[in-house]
């Protein structure tokens, strides 16, 4: 049997643009290695990398009086066809105010949120598409998701802190990440004991024809 034969091209000096659909060498360096690009980076690349903010630089949110079923702080619907993985979580708090024990979780469910103030997530590229699938984001818990089941809800990350120099909530990337083929829900619920804690938070995901993965 003769011997498979990989044919690639350097492409050190001059960055190729290529059409969809063209037959063209896979690329290598001049030493001879593939040149090979991961997953994230291409989803990037791709424009298909969003953030949901949640507070700015002068108005924090506030969060739930403990955790509550059905309620979330902000959420990322998938629609049928369309697939979405939550890449990076982070929750920094700016006050207890007068509450105890913040804790905060991330979930998914197999159905899409109903209600919520919509957020238009950014492009993690300059310039990029708009996100097409509906991401949404209220204080309190304002954002109606559906209920939780041991047999049907993932919870994907949670933490707690008991001081006030605990400051960092959730600074998580979610390694292997979740993929919601949609229908389906992403959401983080942010809360405290007594009072809502006060804070600022973001998080990435991809979007994704669930056709092309």
């Amino acid at each position: 049997m003769a011997d498979a034969e990989i044919r690639a091209i350097v492409n050190a000096d001059s960055l190729r643009s290529l059409s969809d659909g063209v037959t063209e060498k896979i690329g290598m360096s001049p030493r001879g290695e593939l040149l090979v690009v991961d997953f994230y980076t291409r989803l990037a690349l791709e424009g298909r990398i969003f953030e949901v903010r949640l507070g700015t630089i002068t108005t924090p949110l506030t969060g739930d009086v403990n955790i509550t079923d059905a309620a979330a702080e902000a959420s990322t619907d998938a629609a049928t066809g369309m697939t979405i993985i939550p890449l990076y979580l982070n929750v920094d708090l700016e006050s207890f105010a007068g509450g105890t024990l913040p804790e905060c979780t991330a979930k998914g469910v197999a159905a899409v949120s109903t209600s919520g103030g919509v957020f238009v997530a950014l492009p993690r590229m300059t310039g990029g598409n708009a996100a097409t699938q509906v991401s949404r984001v209220a204080a309190a818990g304002g954002v109606a998701v559906p209920a939780e089941l041991a047999t049907t809800t993932n919870r994907y990350f949670g933490n707690r802190v008991t001081a006030q120099a605990d400051r960092i909530l959730a600074d998580h990337a979610f390694l292997p990440p979740p993929v919601l083929k949609g229908p389906a829900c992403f959401y983080v619920q942010i809360a405290a004991t007594t009072a809502g804690p006060v804070y600022f938070a973001n998080y990435d995901y991809a979007e994704i024809p669930t056709t092309s993965l």
